[in-house]
């Protein structure tokens, strides 16, 4: 006799992961799938343009690649059209761009992370953080209902968490998110360390000293220049630490609290890392302004405390 059921299916779709292991409300699970939508065209965009200069400038100074420009219109279209964000902030964008009046979620993304290592053909991301409610200024990155990021590597990666553990996806072929890992986890002891801004070794001794301490006891040094791929060793080895301490030039650290470091810090956190300014929780900083630079030091719980604890004592 013959069964008029379909047999189970090992594969695991983002949407169906989103709907089934990770409870999300339908409306948080439709705007994650929307964007997962939005990576797709941008790791076609990124296999196909070549990336040149587009001739402008972002909310820092930083010049544009048509890359950068492409990839933040992506998003645009695709949170335009969920319907579901009231309001987004880019990177790449000075100031909050409101859409609706009754929408639930605002939105806060860095389109093309490590763009600059287009040319040299290096792994690059973005990141994406989601929060209920119009305001971002006043909140803190522990307010997010939901944060990802997506690689774009020999194979596109999308890792996301809604609070409920940290869960790895692949593109496949045909165009689908596929669950890889479910609950990925970060041990207390770090073998590997990703050290940037290293300029600030010059006039940080500080930062000098917790450098050289990784040498001295020979941790391996990971390093390519894009945060989102530099902090997606850690969750694919399962330990390691990430760094970027302030110098001279840029005293808060170099990176975006909002953009970078509250979504990453936010699934460090979920995945048991640890993540912290040298004092602080990222997760408890005020958002005071939407381009505010923060110092990070993220990963393994053991290693970030020794760090900030190094930061501290030599200071003193």
């Amino acid at each position: 006799m013959t069964s008029n059921h379909c047999p189970p299916t090992p594969r695991v779709s983002l949407n169906s992961h989103l709907f089934q292991s990770a409870n999300t409300p339908d409306e948080l699970r439709h705007l994650i799938n929307d964007i997962s939508r939005a990576a797709k065209y941008i790791s076609y965009a990124i296999q196909t343009s070549e990336g040149g200069l587009a001739g402008g400038s972002n909310s820092s100074g930083d010049d544009q690649l048509e890359l950068d420009v492409l990839s933040n219109t992506i998003f645009e279209q695709h949170l335009n059209e969920s319907n579901l964000v009231c309001c987004y902030s880019s990177e790449e964008q000075k100031e909050m761009v409101e859409l609706s009046d009754d929408a639930k979620y605002s939105v806060v993304f860095d389109p093309l992370d490590g763009s600059s290592l287009v040319d040299a053909n290096f792994a690059i991301g973005s990141i994406v953080g989601i929060y209920e409610g119009r305001e971002i200024i006043g909140r803190k990155p522990s307010e997010q209902v939901a944060a990802l990021y997506v690689l774009y590597g020999p194979r596109t990666i999308l890792i996301y968490s809604t609070g409920n553990g940290v869960h790895e996806f692949l593109l496949n072929d045909v165009g689908e998110f596929i669950l890889f890992r479910e609950n990925i986890g970060i041990a207390d002891k770090a073998k590997n360390y990703s050290a940037g801004n290293l300029r600030a070794l010059s006039d940080n001794p500080k930062y000098d000293e917790v450098f050289h301490d990784w040498l001295k006891r020979e941790l391996t040094l990971r390093y390519s220049g894009c945060m989102v791929a530099d902090v997606h060793h850690i969750f694919a080895k399962g330990q390691g630490i990430f760094s970027n301490v302030g110098g001279s030039k840029y005293p808060d650290g170099k990176l975006r609290l909002v953009y970078e470091c509250g979504p990453l810090s936010f699934l460090a956190e979920n995945a048991g890392g640890v993540s912290l300014d040298g004092n602080i929780r990222i997760m408890d900083k005020e958002i005071t302004d939407l381009h505010q630079r923060t110092q990070i030091i993220i990963g393994s719980k053991n290693e970030v405390e020794k760090v900030c604890k190094q930061l501290k004592e030599t200071s003193e």
